[in-house]
């Protein structure tokens, strides 16, 4: 007789496998991909080492997940700021400053999910949603150019050009108190000089007359 599993079973099973991947961002956010380790995740699970290889082929499958878990929200966040009603202009000022304000927040999982050496399987993930990133700039640069707000401009690679420049800019801060160096991040005058030189670069000598200054809150 084929045994087959419950409803009930398989959603015991789905539920620990979210609560390991939970833990395993908890890890990360901690130490970066460095401090995930599978011993360590089953302690905190309360389970067999063993019983994590279960719901993991391996920990590159493990860590390729994390990854994704972590940049989905993040992601989530982004989109929301930058394709929201108003201005272009402020909208992306608004994406900049909430990917940046996160970022240094939790800054030793941002330089996890940003920069940090790992295994393949995570750089193609890193790749995969620098695109999606991407595209959602891209939207929001063709609404612009739509709205008169920024110049006529090649949106994809505009779009891929604030993502690189992002991300760039923030792997420096965000590295400094994991060197042990005593340097401390000056959080609005660095959002400030991101948002300028992205709103500059999309909008040119076309921003229009009364657009929104970097460094002014969100609405």
């Amino acid at each position: 007789m084929v045994y087959r599993r419950t409803e009930k079973v398989e959603a015991r099973q789905a539920q620990l496998r979210q609560t390991l991947l939970n833990s395993a961002l908890q890890l990360v956010a901690e130490g970066g991909f460095g401090a995930l380790t599978i011993v360590e995740l089953a302690q905190r699970a309360g389970i067999a080492t063993g019983t994590v290889y279960k719901y993991f082929d391996s920990k590159a499958q493990l860590c390729a997940e994390v990854f994704t878990l972590g940049t989905e929200k993040e992601l989530a966040r982004v989109r929301e700021k930058a394709l929201a009603e108003g201005p272009a202009s402020q909208r992306l000022l608004n994406a900049v400053e909430s990917f940046a304000v996160r970022a240094i927040r939790g800054r030793r999982l941002a330089y996890a999910l940003i920069a940090e050496p790992v295994d393949p399987q995570v750089d193609t993930q890193r790749l995969k949603y620098r695109q999606a990133y991407a595209q959602i700039f891209q939207q929001l640069v063709e609404d612009g150019i739509r709205r008169g707000e920024f110049p006529p401009q090649e949106a994809a690679v505009s779009a891929a050009a604030l993502v690189g420049v992002i991300a760039e800019a923030l792997v420096g801060p965000l590295t400094w108190p994991l060197d042990g160096s005593d340097a401390v991040i000056d959080q609005p005058r660095l959002i400030e000089a991101i948002q300028t030189f992205c709103l500059r670069a999309v909008a040119g000598s076309n921003a229009p007359a009364g657009a929104p200054r970097p460094g002014q809150r969100m609405p």
